[in-house]
């Protein structure tokens, strides 16, 4: 027994490091969310990281219902397969010689025949839409909150559209509709690596969803999402190197 308990204890320390905690990235957007507001107190980009661990915490709400199955759909699919059972037993006895007193004819054989195949299709399909019901409520939750995550994720993206490296150099010539953008090189750096950050935060968010939820059409709208962040990111660090050229030289 105890070297059962030791095995049990290292595999759960094992996969600790195989699948994302939703409550420590929960705790990393916190975090996050405490360091914008600290250097960039009034700054929209604080309220956005705001958004995000609002939609961490439902996301991790959402996973939590998504990995416990719901009940009352699994009784009642199982309770239509009985009836299928049910069903298939009671065709096969009326399709028995002799066994209601009476010879039925060929053609009577058929007829009851059809007749419970067409009540057995008919019940195969309840059973089939009662079967697939629970992984499309599940579904549905799911992309509403990736939905979310792929809103914040274009948020995120327009407030760095206007953080250019350009910015961090004092002689400049702006017009009166040019962005207003009181940034020094060091401020404009950490403002787009927070950007950086909320992005990636945003990707490991959906991939959450993987770890409860087994869908085709789940798993490609997480892709999708872990493709854009990573090319809006992709694009931020392109101004951080360029900022960080400038204050360099």
């Amino acid at each position: 027994m105890p070297d059962e308990s030791e095995s049990r204890s290292q595999k759960l320390e094992n996969d600790r490091f195989l699948h994302l905690i939703p409550q420590k990235v929960l705790e990393t957007v916190q975090k996050l969310r405490i360091r914008i507001h600290q250097r960039f107190p009034d700054s929209g980009l604080a309220g956005v990281c705001e958004e995000l661990e609002t939609v961490c915490s439902r996301s991790t709400d959402r996973i939590e219902w998504i990995a416990r199955p719901i009940w009352p759909l699994r009784i009642l699919r199982y309770g239509l397969l009985t009836v299928v059972a049910a069903g298939m037993a009671t065709m096969m006895l009326s399709l028995r010689p002799g066994q209601f007193g009476e010879e039925l004819t060929f053609a009577e054989w058929i007829q009851t025949l059809e007749a419970g195949l067409n009540d057995l299709v008919m019940i195969g399909i309840a059973v089939f839409f009662v079967w697939t019901l629970e992984s499309r409520v599940k579904r549905r939750r799911a992309l509403s909150a990736l939905h979310e995550l792929r809103s914040i994720a274009h948020v995120i993206d327009m407030h760095q559209l206007t953080k250019d490296p350009d910015r961090a150099i004092g002689n400049r010539f702006d017009t009166e509709s040019s962005p207003k953008v009181n940034l020094n090189a060091y401020d404009l750096r950490r403002y787009l690596d927070y950007c950086s950050e909320m992005l990636s935060l945003t990707s490991k968010v959906a991939a959450l969803h993987l770890q409860t939820l087994d869908d085709p059409t789940v798993v490609a709208t997480v892709n999708e999402i872990e493709d854009l962040t990573t090319g809006l990111s992709r694009k931020i660090w392109q101004k951080i190197d360029i900022v960080r050229g400038l204050d360099e030289g």
